[in-house]
Parts: structure tokens; C-alpha cells; sequence
């Protein structure tokens, strides 16, 4: 089936989707573009801030890379990652590979509360039967595997694991469960040289105490290997939450022409302009993310791109605010590469507090706030070898990640943070606007 227009809907009650208007491919088969339906026009809302509400066919970004495929806005979050990208042309086998047979073979649990039909009178997305259960996750695992091998999969195979996998995250093996009546992804080991799934629920549980708000984990024991369960935080009470990336909410909120500043300030700056301003949760969730930023340093975990952070849109029918939502894929990479994939600072994207601390007005936060939320994740960090443990990861897993964790770079930045280069600056001064750029 060749698939060159396709429907977009809202399915925050999934109950009564509504309509929100036609996908069509462009650019030369490399983008989708969006064109709300007159309803929606009148009663929706926009899915992004570069998708306002005018009667005209939003067209992606002109400029792609030659393997770049992209739609349009809030719509490129809808789309599967790359580990769904997978499952699909094993399990779907389409006879073209463009983005809207990706859009299309997702189903129906994608990221969010988006959905796409082949229909604008009745929401009929590609049918992907019910979400295995917990109990199937040794077959998922087995399955998974051997998608990841090339290694040819039965019928029945293929249909345990349709559909997996579409949440936001990566290139790992991966699937949607069902878990009492609630949806999680669960990762599955890829034969790393550590026990990753694992290590992700114990650096997950040590970003909690370190003030972050975590998606909730459990690790699931298989045969011969674990893996880790992450609780959907787009769903709620049977309802969908729309959300959208980092990398969408920073390409939407950039002037035309220019290039997006990919990184943590730029976020902040976002979330400071468009988040919830009541009880001043918008100053709050740009504090964490200053938090998570330096967390992310600390621990080695440099594979932070624009997808692995995420905002909910909160009543988004009638006001549209923005909320952070809970940090997920947070583990050491064990690279020790020294940069991270999200701008942190004046210096890019080094890995040093010092680049963190050089935007910190961007975080609404005064030099003083900054060094004390640096100091306070610091003091976390250095018990994230007794917190491995307690989780159940093995010596030879930690003396691992302590080769980079407590290697002389990471290691000297915690040990050497000097507070007082930066708590020279007034008690008090003017906040700068988060409209105005650094």
C-alpha cells in the first residue's frame, strides 16, 4: 500500500478522537507537511508554537539533510524512533520506506496523543492487536533479539511485537507492555559489555534523590539477562497527555532562518516564556533542568540529545502551558567523551560545570542558586557507587563506570568545584527576560 496522504488526529480521550487535518508528503518524498481541517481550525488548538491556527498547509523544514526525512512540527514527534523504524521494515516489510509508512505502521500508541489514519471521517489507524503482557517479556526479549540480529521472525513473532517500540528513545531494543492495566516500555539488554538495564534503573533512582523527577523504572529479571521497565509518562487515568520533544519545542520556538540552539538553556528559556506560571512552576522546572544538566555530567551520561527530554502540554484546549516532564533514558554512556549532545553552555557542549555555570541566567537562577543546586547533586553523586550496589549491580559492572565516573576528569570536577568563583556576583539583581538571548 502506497501511503502519500494521511490523517492526523487528537486522541486525548481516546474515546472521542477528533480530527485535526491532512498529512501529505513533500519535499520529494523527504517530509510530511500538515493542513487543519476547518473543525479544527475552530475548536483545536496548535500542536506546536511553528503550527498556529491559519488555514494554510504547514510545510516542514526546507533544508534536510540528504538522509533526513521530517514532518512538519509537533507531527515529527509522532513519528517511531529508530528502534521502531526497525521493527517496522521487519515486521511490516513496506514496499516503500518513506516517513509516511513510518507514521503509518506506529499504530495506534505512539508518543503522545497524536494518532494517524488512513481516513478523516473515522480514526482507523493500522491495527496492531492488544499489548503483550508482562508474562510475554522473555519472548519479547527473544524476539527483540533477533530483529536486532536480522535473523528472519515467525507470524507470530511479528505480531507479539508490532507496534513496539514507538515511544521517544533510540536505537535499542525496546517494547510497549502492559503492566496492571498501565503502559511501560521495557528495554531489553543488547549484549553491552554492562549490565545496562540495570545500571539505567540505579542511575534513575540516583537522579531521584538528587531532586530530579524520574519516570518510574522496575528492572524485570529474564533468563540469563535483565531488563527495565519505564513507566509511560504520556498516559494518565486511560487519557493521553500531548507532549512533545526538546528538539521540536526548540525548532518551533527559533525565528525562521536561523539555526536552532539545540541545548539545556535554550530549553529553559522556553520553559521560562511557555511553561505553567502558576505557584511558579515554570521557575521551578528550570531550576531541575539546570539540575539535570549537571547530574548529566557528572554521571557520563553525554547521550542526551534533543529527544531524550520531553515536555507535556498541559490543557492544551484551553491555555497550552508547558511542563518538564519526567527525565527518562538517564544512564552513564561510559564514554568519557567529554561533551554532551545538548548545548550546555558558553562552551557548547563540553562537560564541565564551569560551561554549565557560564549560562546559568538562562535557568532564571542567580550564580549563588546555581552553585548551591551543583553542590547539592555533587553531594549525590558521590555515593552513586554504594547506591549501584544497593540496586544490585555487580563489582565488575561499577569498577566499569568507575573508570569514567571517577576517572580524573569527572572525578576532579567534583572534587575541585570552587564555589566561590561564582558566589562573588550580588546577592540580589535584576532577572534577565527569558524573550531576550544570550
Amino acid at each position: 500500500m502506497r501511503l502519500d496522504d494521511l490523517y492526523l488526529w487528537y486522541l486525548g480521550d481516546p474515546g472521542t478522537p477528533r480530527y485535526v487535518g491532512a498529512l501529505r508528503l513533500v519535499a520529494a518524498g523527504k517530509g510530511v507537511s500538515l493542513h487543519y481541517g476547518k473543525q479544527w481550525l475552530d475548536n483545536g488548538f496548535a500542536l506546536s508554537e511553528d503550527l498556529p491556527l491559519v488555514d494554510i498547509g504547514h510545510m516542514p523544514p526546507g533544508r534536510l539533510a540528504a538522509d533526513a526525512q521530517r514532518a512538519v512540527g509537533a507531527v515529527d514527534d509522532a513519528r517511531p524512533d529508530r528502534w521502531g523504524e526497525k521493527v517496522i521494515r521487519c515486521v511490516e516489510k513496506p514496499k516503500r520506506l518513506s516517513l509516511m509508512e513510518y507514521l503509518y505502521y506506529a499504530g495506534d500508541d505512539r508518543f503522545g496523543a497524536l494518532g494517524v489514519s488512513t481516513s478523516s471521517s473515522t480514526y482507523s489507524p493500522r491495527d496492531v492487536g492488544p499489548l503483550p503482557r508482562l508474562d510475554d517479556a522473555q519472548q519479547l526479549s527473544e524476539v527483540a533479539a533477533k530483529i536486532e540480529a536480522s535473523e528472519p521472525i515467525t507470524p507470530l513473532e511479528a505480531k507479539i511485537i508490532a507496534g513496539g517500540g514507538t515511544p521517544l528513545g533510540g536505537a535499542k531494543p525496546k517494547a510497549l507492555i502492559d503492566i496492571d492495566g498501565e503502559q511501560w516500555v521495557i528495554k531489553f539488554f543488547n549484549n553491552e559489555p554492562v549490565d545496562t538495564p540495570l545500571i539505567e534503573h540505579a542511575t534513575m533512582t540516583l537522579a531521584e534523590r538528587a531532586g530530579i523527577t524520574v519516570a518510574k523504572t522496575q528492572v524485570i529479571h529474564l533468563t540469563g539477562a535483565n531488563a527495565v521497565a519505564i513507566r509511560r509518562f504520556d498516559r494518565e487515568l486511560g487519557m493521553r497527555i500531548h507532549s512533545i520533544s526538546a528538539g521540536t519545542a526548540i525548532r518551533a520556538a527559533t525565528a525562521s532562518g536561523e539555526e536552532p540552539e539545540m541545548g539545556y538553556p535554550e530549553l529553559a528559556r522556553i520553559l521560562r516564556r511557555v511553561g505553567i506560571t502558576k505557584d511558579d512552576i515554570n521557575q521551578r522546572d528550570a531550576r531541575e533542568l539546570f539540575r539535570r544538566m549537571v547530574f548529566n555530567i557528572l554521571v557520563d551520561n553525554t547521550d542526551d540529545h534533543e529527544k531524550n527530554h520531553a515536555l507535556l502540554v498541559v490543557n492544551p484546549l484551553s491555555n497550552g502551558r508547558l511542563k518538564l516532564a519526567p527525565a527518562y533514558d538517564v544512564l552513564p554512556t561510559n564514554s568519557g567523551q567529554g561533551y554532551q549532545e545538548f548545548i550546555c553552555g558558553a562552551l557548547g557542549r563540553d562537560s564541565t560545570l564551569e560551561n554549565a555555570m557560564s549560562q546559568c541566567d538562562a535557568f532564571g537562577l542567580l550564580p549563588a542558586e546555581a552553585v548551591a543546586e551543583v553542590v547539592a547533586v555533587i553531594d549525590v553523586v558521590n555515593t552513586w557507587q554504594e547506591h549501584f550496589a544497593q540496586a544490585g549491580v555487580t563489582e565488575r559492572d561499577i569498577e566499569s563506570l568507575a573508570e569514567r565516573i571517577d576517572g580524573a576528569e569527572l572525578l576532579a570536577q567534583r572534587t575541585g568545584f570552587d564555589q566561590t568563583r561564582f558566589q562573588s556576583a550580588p546577592a540580589k539583581r535584576k532577572r534577565t527576560s527569558p524573550f531576550r538571548r544570550t
